[in-house]
């Protein structure tokens, strides 16, 4: 295992002191020794993006294609390996990382039928009209274009998915962005063995060196230095509201500002409409229960709120969750500074003099280390909308039931709750006419609404939007996950009086593509 930076197709020269990797479930200090990046790392990723950039770009469809693919099978090829370490480095079991594994693949080859299909460009052509009077119209076509190098942030939970060949380095590559990441510390084995992957791929399909680089870091300097630098183009970040703001701040501040698409956080409402409580209040709450608790709680779309009104069937439903919560054992968190946040935010939040215990789960796995017990409280609308403390995310298997006098006070605490990633609502057909002013703000607050369903699960596929409101995301017209994650990379370009054989073939007449045609002011495909 290969614990220096990489860039372009070789490895740096390491001139500094080494991290490991920790096992959190034992503790035990892991093989591989991992050197941090220096600024002449960033200095010599990025240049070589930059160089990269002029041939990646152009490109064509069917080679950048078979490039994605390429990659996807050199991760299959890690073979049992790959999930090992994952599994030592995150303490996440075999099933989970099996499958985290399948939905990267899965994204990677997504991304090469979307680049082989073509039409995503969004090609346009409004044809010359030298007779129009009072003036000629020239010829114009347009598409979206490649922006240049992209610098990826591995996220700590998915060390597969969101991580050095996650979504967000798919969608860049499919764009036709190189791509510098830093590897996340939690997980560098992982990261070095997918990057080795990547590095197979650029090698066997003629990518031109430089098309993707990972640089280490176990602090905080080279990623800012990234950020910072004047050949990046964009940057993608998952994790932390903090974390999110700062990369924003110091992106805004450069002398040429650049896009970060950041997903910082979520509580992820859910609404326990009245007539499902009194059809199924105990099978709402024995699903909540596995999902507020699913992968030790460690989702960004972990439901941290749950909204009622004060019922009978509600006190039928908080009787079961409780009863569901305490039968569920402890889970191991990722990191000992993850499981250490989790109990200092979830017992200060137990601290605050409106909030009451509901339950707390004490079924701990003997000789397991950075365990995270599910804890669930309740608060009444009123107190929750005085305290905006209440509102912040705990990551981990956290939620809080906030318990309204009617659907004023409901309507009230959404608008109060912010933007979210997602908003699920459970409800029987018949009474969701009822609720119409209710269900017009959960629109207005989240980029995805579920019915009778819990958010924790994101299916990649073309309709899927992985991203919301302020301050879910700083930026709620794009996605993280799905085809469209690919809009972030690209901008639009257009050509004025160019002869066809000239521009790219998307533009070119009689291409196959989905082109829309402006002609004689009528819309045509």
């Amino acid at each position: 295992m290969n614990g220096r930076n990489l860039i372009g197709n070789e490895y740096a020269e390491v001139n500094t002191s080494a991290f490991q990797a920790i096992n959190p479930l034992t503790g035990v200090t892991l093989e591989g020794d991992f050197f941090p990046a220096q600024r002449n790392d960033v200095d010599e990723a990025l240049n070589y993006a930059v160089k990269a950039f002029t041939v990646y770009k152009n490109i064509d469809k069917d080679s950048k294609a078979a490039f994605l693919r390429a990659i996807a099978n050199e991760i299959l090829a890690l073979g049992d390996a790959l999930i090992e370490r994952a599994c030592a480095e995150s303490g996440l079991p075999v099933g989970r990382i099996t499958g985290e594994r399948g939905r990267t693949v899965g994204q990677l080859n997504m991304f090469a039928d979307l680049v082989a299909e073509g039409s995503w460009v969004d090609a346009i052509i409004d044809s010359a009209l030298p007779d129009r009077q009072p003036a000629a119209r020239p010829d114009i076509r347009r598409m979206l274009v490649a922006m240049g190098p992209v610098v990826v942030f591995g996220a700590s939970n998915f060390p597969l998915a969101f991580s050095v060949a996650g979504g967000d380095t798919a969608s860049a590559l499919a764009s036709g962005c190189p791509v510098v990441v830093k590897a996340h510390a939690a997980h560098p084995g992982t990261s070095a063995m997918v990057a080795s992957a990547i590095q197979k791929a650029v090698l066997s399909t003629g990518m031109p060196e430089g098309v993707f680089s990972m640089l280490f870091d176990n602090g905080y300097s080279i990623g800012e230095e990234l950020v910072k630098h004047p050949k990046t183009k964009s940057v993608t970040f998952t994790g932390s509201f903090k974390g999110g703001m700062a990369l924003s701040k110091i992106a805004a501040e450069r002398p040429v500002p650049i896009p970060v698409f950041a997903e910082m956080g979520s509580i992820n409402p859910v609404l326990l409409l009245p007539e499902a409580l009194d059809v199924r209040a105990e099978q709402i709450a024995e699903q909540y229960a596995g999902s507020i608790t699913m992968g030790a709680g460690q989702f960004c779309t972990n439901p941290g709120l749950l909204l009622g009104i004060n019922s009978a069937a509600l006190t039928r439903f908080k009787q079961t969750l409780v009863e569901k919560i305490a039968e569920i054992s402890s889970a191991t968190m990722l990191t000992p500074g993850i499981c250490k946040n989790f109990q200092d935010l979830s017992a200060g939040m137990l601290q605050e003099k409106e909030v009451t215990l509901l339950v707390k789960s004490e079924k701990q796995v003997e000789g397991a280390n950075n365990q995270a017990l599910a804890t669930v409280a309740e608060v009444s609308a009123k107190d929750f909308l005085a305290n905006p403390k209440l509102k912040e995310e705990i990551f981990g298997p956290w939620s809080l039931l906030v318990v309204a006098d009617d659907v004023a006070e409901l309507e009230e605490v959404l608008e109060y709750a912010g933007g979210q990633l997602t908003l699920s609502v459970m409800a029987e057909g018949a009474e969701l006419k009822n609720y119409k002013s209710l269900l017009d703000k959960a629109e207005d607050i989240t980029g995805r609404i579920l019915l009778n369903g819990v958010p924790t699960g994101v299916e990649v596929c073309a309709a899927m939007q992985h991203g919301g409101p302020f301050p879910a995301t700083n930026d709620s017209r794009f996605t993280s996950v799905g085809t469209t994650a690919i809009r972030r990379f690209v901008r639009p370009l257009s050509w004025q009086n160019w002869s066809p054989e000239l521009l790219p073939s998307a533009l070119q007449d009689g291409n196959p593509l989905n082109i829309w045609r402006l002609v004689d002011n009528e819309m045509t495909k």
